[in-house]
Protein backbone atom coordinates (compact mmCIF):
# COMPACT_ATOMS: atom_id res chain seq x y z
CA UNK A 1 0.00 0.00 0.00
CA UNK A 2 2.80 2.42 0.82
CA UNK A 3 4.47 1.73 -2.52
CA UNK A 4 1.22 2.58 -4.31
CA UNK A 5 0.89 5.69 -2.15
CA UNK A 6 4.44 6.72 -3.09
CA UNK A 7 3.77 6.15 -6.79
CA UNK A 8 0.62 8.26 -6.53
CA UNK A 9 2.67 11.07 -4.98
CA UNK A 10 5.21 11.04 -7.83
CA UNK A 11 2.49 10.93 -10.49
CA UNK A 12 0.62 13.80 -8.82
CA UNK A 13 3.71 15.94 -8.23
CA UNK A 14 3.40 18.01 -11.45
CA UNK A 15 -0.20 18.85 -10.54
CA UNK A 16 0.82 19.62 -6.94
CA UNK A 17 3.48 22.06 -8.15
CA UNK A 18 1.08 23.63 -10.65
CA UNK A 19 -1.46 24.16 -7.87
CA UNK A 20 1.28 25.67 -5.72
CA UNK A 21 2.10 28.15 -8.49
CA UNK A 22 -1.57 29.07 -8.97
CA UNK A 23 -2.08 29.61 -5.25
CA UNK A 24 0.91 31.93 -5.41
CA UNK A 25 -1.21 34.41 -7.38
CA UNK A 26 -3.04 35.32 -4.18
CA UNK A 27 -0.38 34.31 -1.64
CA UNK A 28 3.14 34.93 -3.04
CA UNK A 29 4.63 32.81 -0.27
CA UNK A 30 3.52 29.70 -2.13
CA UNK A 31 6.07 30.54 -4.86
CA UNK A 32 8.98 30.71 -2.44
CA UNK A 33 11.32 28.08 -0.98
CA UNK A 34 10.32 25.34 -3.42
CA UNK A 35 13.62 23.58 -2.83
CA UNK A 36 12.59 22.89 0.76
CA UNK A 37 9.33 21.30 -0.35
CA UNK A 38 11.36 19.00 -2.61
CA UNK A 39 13.90 18.14 0.08
CA UNK A 40 16.85 20.26 -1.13
CA UNK A 41 18.79 22.44 1.31
CA UNK A 42 21.97 24.55 1.23
CA UNK A 43 25.12 22.94 2.56
CA UNK A 44 25.68 23.67 6.25
CA UNK A 45 28.78 25.76 6.89
CA UNK A 46 29.45 24.26 10.31
CA UNK A 47 28.33 21.27 12.36
CA UNK A 48 24.80 21.87 13.65
CA UNK A 49 23.78 21.40 17.27
CA UNK A 50 21.44 18.58 18.22
CA UNK A 51 18.13 19.11 16.46
CA UNK A 52 14.52 18.69 17.53
CA UNK A 53 12.18 18.58 14.54
CA UNK A 54 8.73 20.03 15.19
CA UNK A 55 6.06 20.13 12.48
CA UNK A 56 3.14 22.58 12.69
CA UNK A 57 1.20 22.58 9.45
CA UNK A 58 -0.36 26.07 9.49
CA UNK A 59 -1.34 29.06 11.64
CA UNK A 60 -3.44 27.31 14.29
CA UNK A 61 -0.94 24.54 14.93
CA UNK A 62 1.97 27.01 14.98
CA UNK A 63 0.29 29.20 17.56
CA UNK A 64 -0.65 26.13 19.61
CA UNK A 65 2.98 24.98 19.50
CA UNK A 66 4.32 28.13 21.16
CA UNK A 67 4.32 26.81 24.77
CA UNK A 68 5.88 23.54 23.60
CA UNK A 69 8.62 25.30 21.60
CA UNK A 70 9.51 27.49 24.57
CA UNK A 71 9.53 24.51 26.94
CA UNK A 72 11.64 22.32 24.63
CA UNK A 73 14.31 25.00 24.22
CA UNK A 74 14.35 25.61 27.98
CA UNK A 75 14.54 21.89 28.84
CA UNK A 76 17.29 21.13 26.29
CA UNK A 77 19.44 24.30 26.12
CA UNK A 78 22.03 22.69 23.82
CA UNK A 79 19.45 21.83 21.17
CA UNK A 80 17.92 23.79 18.34
CA UNK A 81 14.47 23.36 16.77
CA UNK A 82 13.75 22.99 13.07
CA UNK A 83 10.13 24.07 12.69
CA UNK A 84 8.38 22.92 9.51
CA UNK A 85 5.12 24.11 7.96
CA UNK A 86 2.97 23.50 4.90
CA UNK A 87 1.55 27.03 4.43
CA UNK A 88 3.12 30.50 4.07
CA UNK A 89 0.76 31.84 6.75
CA UNK A 90 2.00 29.19 9.17
CA UNK A 91 5.58 30.13 8.35
CA UNK A 92 4.88 33.84 8.81
CA UNK A 93 3.20 33.13 12.15
CA UNK A 94 6.21 31.12 13.28
CA UNK A 95 8.57 33.89 12.25
CA UNK A 96 6.61 36.41 14.31
CA UNK A 97 6.24 34.15 17.36
CA UNK A 98 9.74 32.73 17.53
CA UNK A 99 12.07 35.51 16.40
CA UNK A 100 12.94 35.82 20.10
CA UNK A 101 14.80 32.49 19.91
CA UNK A 102 17.20 33.67 17.18
CA UNK A 103 19.42 30.98 15.66
CA UNK A 104 18.04 28.33 18.03
CA UNK A 105 14.97 28.00 15.79
CA UNK A 106 15.09 27.46 12.03
CA UNK A 107 12.07 27.30 9.73
CA UNK A 108 11.46 25.24 6.63
CA UNK A 109 8.61 23.84 4.58
CA UNK A 110 7.82 20.18 5.11
CA UNK A 111 9.08 18.12 2.16
CA UNK A 112 6.44 16.33 0.14
CA UNK A 113 5.79 12.78 1.32
CA UNK A 114 7.42 10.97 -1.59
CA UNK A 115 9.85 8.97 0.52
CA UNK A 116 13.04 10.36 -0.99
CA UNK A 117 12.23 13.93 -0.01
CA UNK A 118 11.68 13.38 3.73
CA UNK A 119 14.75 11.11 3.69
CA UNK A 120 16.85 14.02 2.37
CA UNK A 121 15.41 16.25 5.10
CA UNK A 122 16.39 13.72 7.79
CA UNK A 123 19.91 13.25 6.42
CA UNK A 124 20.45 17.02 6.19
CA UNK A 125 19.14 18.06 9.63
CA UNK A 126 19.80 14.78 11.51
CA UNK A 127 16.98 15.32 14.03
CA UNK A 128 17.04 13.46 17.33
CA UNK A 129 13.24 13.38 17.40
CA UNK A 130 10.30 14.25 15.14
CA UNK A 131 7.30 15.88 16.84
CA UNK A 132 4.14 16.22 14.73
CA UNK A 133 1.43 18.55 16.02
CA UNK A 134 -2.19 17.43 16.34
CA UNK A 135 -3.30 15.39 13.30
CA UNK A 136 -0.34 15.17 10.92
CA UNK A 137 0.33 11.58 9.89
CA UNK A 138 2.50 11.14 6.78
CA UNK A 139 3.23 7.46 5.96
CA UNK A 140 6.55 7.94 4.14
CA UNK A 141 7.81 10.53 6.60
CA UNK A 142 7.14 8.13 9.47
CA UNK A 143 8.71 5.24 7.53
CA UNK A 144 11.88 7.26 6.91
CA UNK A 145 12.04 8.31 10.55
CA UNK A 146 11.84 4.63 11.53
CA UNK A 147 14.53 3.80 8.96
CA UNK A 148 16.91 6.43 10.39
CA UNK A 149 15.93 5.58 13.99
CA UNK A 150 14.29 8.96 14.69
CA UNK A 151 11.50 8.61 17.30
CA UNK A 152 8.14 10.02 16.11
CA UNK A 153 5.81 11.77 18.55
CA UNK A 154 2.30 12.98 17.77
CA UNK A 155 1.81 15.84 20.25
CA UNK A 156 -1.40 17.61 21.25
CA UNK A 157 -3.06 14.85 19.26
CA UNK A 158 -6.74 14.90 18.43
CA UNK A 159 -8.75 12.45 16.34
CA UNK A 160 -12.47 12.83 15.77
CA UNK A 161 -14.75 9.86 15.11
CA UNK A 162 -15.12 11.07 11.53
CA UNK A 163 -11.34 11.24 11.03
CA UNK A 164 -10.95 7.79 12.57
CA UNK A 165 -13.40 6.39 10.01
CA UNK A 166 -11.48 8.00 7.15
CA UNK A 167 -8.18 6.63 8.48
CA UNK A 168 -9.57 3.14 8.86
CA UNK A 169 -10.77 3.16 5.26
CA UNK A 170 -7.12 3.61 4.20
CA UNK A 171 -6.40 0.24 5.80
CA UNK A 172 -2.82 -1.02 5.86
CA UNK A 173 -1.32 2.32 4.80
CA UNK A 174 -2.43 4.10 7.98
CA UNK A 175 -2.03 0.99 10.13
CA UNK A 176 1.64 0.76 9.18
CA UNK A 177 2.14 4.48 9.81
CA UNK A 178 0.39 4.23 13.19
CA UNK A 179 2.66 1.37 14.26
CA UNK A 180 5.63 3.55 13.32
CA UNK A 181 4.64 6.30 15.78
CA UNK A 182 6.68 6.01 18.96
CA UNK A 183 4.42 8.02 21.25
CA UNK A 184 1.11 9.87 21.08
CA UNK A 185 0.34 12.63 23.60
CA UNK A 186 -3.43 12.96 23.22
CA UNK A 187 -5.61 15.89 24.21
CA UNK A 188 -8.43 13.80 25.71
CA UNK A 189 -9.21 10.24 26.71
CA UNK A 190 -11.59 9.94 23.74
CA UNK A 191 -8.79 11.03 21.39
CA UNK A 192 -6.48 8.48 23.01
CA UNK A 193 -9.01 5.67 22.63
CA UNK A 194 -9.52 6.45 18.95
CA UNK A 195 -5.76 6.66 18.30
CA UNK A 196 -5.27 3.24 19.89
CA UNK A 197 -7.80 1.80 17.45
CA UNK A 198 -5.37 2.72 14.65
CA UNK A 199 -2.66 0.55 16.23
CA UNK A 200 -0.46 3.06 18.07
CA UNK A 201 1.17 1.25 20.98
CA UNK A 202 2.14 4.03 23.40
CA UNK A 203 -0.57 6.64 24.05
CA UNK A 204 -0.80 9.03 27.00
CA UNK A 205 -3.35 11.72 27.79
CA UNK A 206 -1.69 15.09 28.41
CA UNK A 207 -4.49 17.58 27.72
CA UNK A 208 -4.48 20.43 25.20
CA UNK A 209 -1.34 22.56 24.95
CA UNK A 210 -3.54 25.36 23.63
CA UNK A 211 -4.65 26.08 27.20
CA UNK A 212 -1.02 26.95 28.02
CA UNK A 213 -0.64 29.69 25.42
CA UNK A 214 0.28 32.97 27.11
CA UNK A 215 -1.37 36.03 25.57
CA UNK A 216 1.46 38.37 24.46
CA UNK A 217 1.50 41.82 26.05
CA UNK A 218 1.94 43.32 22.57
CA UNK A 219 -1.30 41.65 21.43
CA UNK A 220 -3.15 43.06 24.44
CA UNK A 221 -1.79 46.52 23.65
CA UNK A 222 -2.86 46.19 20.01
CA UNK A 223 -6.30 45.03 21.14
CA UNK A 224 -6.61 48.00 23.50
CA UNK A 225 -5.67 50.39 20.70
CA UNK A 226 -8.21 48.78 18.38
CA UNK A 227 -10.87 49.01 21.08
CA UNK A 228 -10.05 52.70 21.52
CA UNK A 229 -10.51 53.18 17.78
CA UNK A 230 -13.92 51.50 18.00
CA UNK A 231 -15.01 53.42 21.09
CA UNK A 232 -17.85 52.40 23.39
CA UNK A 233 -19.84 50.55 20.75
CA UNK A 234 -20.68 46.90 21.59
CA UNK A 235 -18.63 44.54 19.42
CA UNK A 236 -19.57 41.07 18.16
CA UNK A 237 -16.53 39.29 16.75
CA UNK A 238 -16.98 36.47 14.23
CA UNK A 239 -13.53 34.88 14.22
CA UNK A 240 -11.89 32.41 11.84
CA UNK A 241 -14.92 32.28 9.57
CA UNK A 242 -14.84 29.88 6.66
CA UNK A 243 -16.24 30.04 3.13
CA UNK A 244 -20.04 30.07 3.17
CA UNK A 245 -20.28 31.23 6.78
CA UNK A 246 -19.90 34.95 6.13
CA UNK A 247 -22.93 34.90 3.84
CA UNK A 248 -25.04 33.25 6.55
CA UNK A 249 -23.76 35.68 9.18
CA UNK A 250 -24.41 38.78 7.06
CA UNK A 251 -27.89 37.64 6.08
CA UNK A 252 -28.75 37.03 9.74
CA UNK A 253 -27.18 40.36 10.73
CA UNK A 254 -29.50 42.25 8.41
CA UNK A 255 -32.50 40.56 10.08
CA UNK A 256 -31.28 40.84 13.67
CA UNK A 257 -32.21 43.28 16.41
CA UNK A 258 -28.70 43.98 17.66
CA UNK A 259 -28.12 47.24 19.54
CA UNK A 260 -28.30 50.11 17.04
CA UNK A 261 -24.63 51.04 17.51
CA UNK A 262 -23.27 47.48 17.55
CA UNK A 263 -20.24 46.74 15.38
CA UNK A 264 -19.85 43.41 13.60
CA UNK A 265 -16.17 42.44 13.36
CA UNK A 266 -15.50 39.63 10.86
CA UNK A 267 -12.08 37.94 10.61
CA UNK A 268 -11.92 35.30 7.83
CA UNK A 269 -9.65 32.37 8.59
CA UNK A 270 -7.86 32.45 5.23
CA UNK A 271 -6.19 35.70 4.08
CA UNK A 272 -6.75 34.99 0.38
CA UNK A 273 -10.46 35.53 1.03
CA UNK A 274 -10.24 39.06 2.48
CA UNK A 275 -11.19 40.79 -0.78
CA UNK A 276 -13.95 38.28 -1.46
CA UNK A 277 -15.51 38.86 1.96
CA UNK A 278 -15.34 42.63 1.54
CA UNK A 279 -17.28 42.33 -1.73
CA UNK A 280 -19.82 40.13 0.04
CA UNK A 281 -20.33 42.79 2.73
CA UNK A 282 -20.68 45.59 0.18
CA UNK A 283 -23.15 43.54 -1.90
CA UNK A 284 -25.54 43.69 1.05
CA UNK A 285 -25.36 47.45 1.22
CA UNK A 286 -23.46 47.47 4.52
CA UNK A 287 -20.89 50.11 5.42
CA UNK A 288 -17.51 48.44 5.86
CA UNK A 289 -14.00 49.41 6.90
CA UNK A 290 -10.89 47.26 6.71
CA UNK A 291 -8.53 46.85 9.63
CA UNK A 292 -5.60 47.39 7.27
CA UNK A 293 -7.01 50.81 6.38
CA UNK A 294 -6.89 52.08 9.95
CA UNK A 295 -3.87 54.25 10.66
CA UNK A 296 -2.51 54.38 14.21
CA UNK A 297 -4.75 57.22 15.41
CA UNK A 298 -7.75 56.55 13.16
CA UNK A 299 -11.17 55.85 14.63
CA UNK A 300 -13.69 53.42 13.22
CA UNK A 301 -16.37 55.64 11.65
CA UNK A 302 -19.64 55.88 13.56
CA UNK A 303 -21.53 54.79 10.45
CA UNK A 304 -19.42 51.65 9.91
CA UNK A 305 -21.51 48.53 10.41
CA UNK A 306 -18.87 45.90 9.66
CA UNK A 307 -15.14 45.99 10.38
CA UNK A 308 -13.22 43.47 8.28
CA UNK A 309 -10.23 42.01 10.13
CA UNK A 310 -7.80 41.64 7.24
CA UNK A 311 -4.52 41.48 9.17
CA UNK A 312 -2.30 38.53 10.03
CA UNK A 313 -1.12 37.58 13.51
CA UNK A 314 -3.67 39.72 15.36
CA UNK A 315 -6.27 37.20 16.46
CA UNK A 316 -5.51 37.74 20.14
CA UNK A 317 -5.90 41.48 19.56
CA UNK A 318 -9.29 40.96 17.92
CA UNK A 319 -10.44 38.83 20.85
CA UNK A 320 -9.17 41.46 23.27
CA UNK A 321 -11.10 44.19 21.47
CA UNK A 322 -14.50 42.44 21.33
CA UNK A 323 -17.32 42.01 23.85
CA UNK A 324 -18.31 38.51 22.78
CA UNK A 325 -16.89 36.14 20.20
CA UNK A 326 -18.32 33.62 17.78
CA UNK A 327 -15.78 30.97 16.73
CA UNK A 328 -16.13 30.06 13.06
CA UNK A 329 -15.93 26.78 11.17
CA UNK A 330 -18.93 25.66 13.19
CA UNK A 331 -22.02 26.97 11.36
CA UNK A 332 -21.27 24.57 8.50
CA UNK A 333 -20.04 20.96 8.90
CA UNK A 334 -16.36 21.93 9.01
CA UNK A 335 -15.55 20.74 12.53
CA UNK A 336 -15.15 24.04 14.34
CA UNK A 337 -12.07 25.94 15.52
CA UNK A 338 -10.22 26.53 18.77
CA UNK A 339 -12.36 28.34 21.37
CA UNK A 340 -9.61 28.39 24.01
CA UNK A 341 -8.13 31.72 22.93
CA UNK A 342 -11.26 33.84 23.53
CA UNK A 343 -11.90 31.94 26.76
CA UNK A 344 -8.36 32.71 27.94
CA UNK A 345 -9.14 36.40 27.45
CA UNK A 346 -12.34 36.15 29.47
CA UNK A 347 -14.69 36.59 26.50
CA UNK A 348 -18.10 34.87 26.26
CA UNK A 349 -17.92 32.34 23.44
CA UNK A 350 -20.67 31.47 20.95
CA UNK A 351 -20.20 28.44 18.75
CA UNK A 352 -22.24 26.65 16.08
CA UNK A 353 -23.44 23.04 16.05
CA UNK A 354 -20.58 21.54 14.01
CA UNK A 355 -17.69 21.08 16.44
CA UNK A 356 -16.60 17.49 15.86
CA UNK A 357 -12.89 18.46 15.76
CA UNK A 358 -13.17 20.07 19.20
CA UNK A 359 -16.13 18.17 20.66
CA UNK A 360 -14.97 17.63 24.24
CA UNK A 361 -13.47 21.07 24.83
CA UNK A 362 -16.65 22.63 23.44
CA UNK A 363 -18.84 20.50 25.71
CA UNK A 364 -16.66 21.39 28.70
CA UNK A 365 -16.74 25.12 27.95
CA UNK A 366 -20.53 25.04 27.62
CA UNK A 367 -20.88 23.04 30.85
CA UNK A 368 -18.65 25.57 32.61
CA UNK A 369 -20.93 28.40 31.52
CA UNK A 370 -18.27 30.15 29.43
CA UNK A 371 -19.70 29.21 26.03
CA UNK A 372 -23.12 28.80 24.44
CA UNK A 373 -24.18 26.67 21.50
CA UNK A 374 -26.12 28.35 18.68
CA UNK A 375 -28.10 26.32 16.15
CA UNK A 376 -27.64 28.66 13.19
CA UNK A 377 -26.74 32.21 12.19
CA UNK A 378 -30.08 33.66 13.34
CA UNK A 379 -29.63 32.05 16.75
CA UNK A 380 -26.10 33.46 16.83
CA UNK A 381 -27.40 36.98 16.34
CA UNK A 382 -30.19 36.49 18.89
CA UNK A 383 -27.74 35.22 21.52
CA UNK A 384 -25.27 38.01 20.77
CA UNK A 385 -28.00 40.63 20.96
CA UNK A 386 -29.14 39.34 24.35
CA UNK A 387 -25.59 39.30 25.70
CA UNK A 388 -24.65 42.74 24.41
CA UNK A 389 -27.72 44.20 26.09
CA UNK A 390 -27.16 42.43 29.42
CA UNK A 391 -23.83 43.61 30.95
CA UNK A 392 -24.21 41.43 34.05
CA UNK A 393 -24.69 38.23 32.03
CA UNK A 394 -21.90 39.24 29.64
CA UNK A 395 -19.51 39.74 32.56
CA UNK A 396 -20.51 36.49 34.30
CA UNK A 397 -20.12 34.40 31.16
CA UNK A 398 -16.72 35.96 30.46
CA UNK A 399 -15.57 35.17 34.00
CA UNK A 400 -16.71 31.56 33.60
CA UNK A 401 -14.82 31.30 30.30
CA UNK A 402 -11.62 32.57 31.93
CA UNK A 403 -12.00 30.18 34.88
CA UNK A 404 -12.53 27.28 32.45
CA UNK A 405 -9.36 28.16 30.51
CA UNK A 406 -7.25 28.49 33.66
CA UNK A 407 -8.53 25.19 35.06
CA UNK A 408 -7.18 23.19 32.11
CA UNK A 409 -3.62 24.49 32.00
CA UNK A 410 -0.64 22.15 32.39
CA UNK A 411 -0.52 20.07 29.20
CA UNK A 412 2.92 21.39 28.21
CA UNK A 413 4.87 20.06 31.24
CA UNK A 414 3.01 16.75 30.95
CA UNK A 415 4.04 16.53 27.28
CA UNK A 416 7.67 17.37 28.09
CA UNK A 417 7.67 14.65 30.76
CA UNK A 418 6.35 12.12 28.23
CA UNK A 419 8.94 13.12 25.60
CA UNK A 420 11.90 13.28 27.98
CA UNK A 421 12.87 9.57 27.86
CA UNK A 422 13.05 9.75 24.05
CA UNK A 423 15.52 12.65 24.15
CA UNK A 424 17.59 11.26 27.00
CA UNK A 425 18.89 8.22 25.15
Amino acid sequence: MRLLYTLAWWLALPLVLARLWLRGRQEPGYRQHWGERLGFYPRQAAPAPDTIWLHAVSVGETRAAEPLVDALLAQWPDCRIVLTHMTPTGRATGKALFAKHGARLLQSYLPYDTGAMPARFIRHFAPRICILMETEVWPNLIHQCNRYKVPVVLANARLSQRSLGKAQRLGKLIAEAARGITLVAAQTQDDADRVRQLGVRDVVVTGSIKFDVVVPEAALATGAALRAAIGQRPVLLCASTREGEEQLILEAYTRASLPADALLLIVPRHPQRFDEVEKLILSRGLAVQRRSGLAQDDAVAAGTQVLLGDSMGEMFAYYAACDCAFVGGSLLPLGGQNLIEPAALGKPVLIGPHTFNFALVTEQAIAAGGAALVADADALMAQASALLQDPARLSFMGAQALAFANQHRGATPRTIKAIQPLLSV
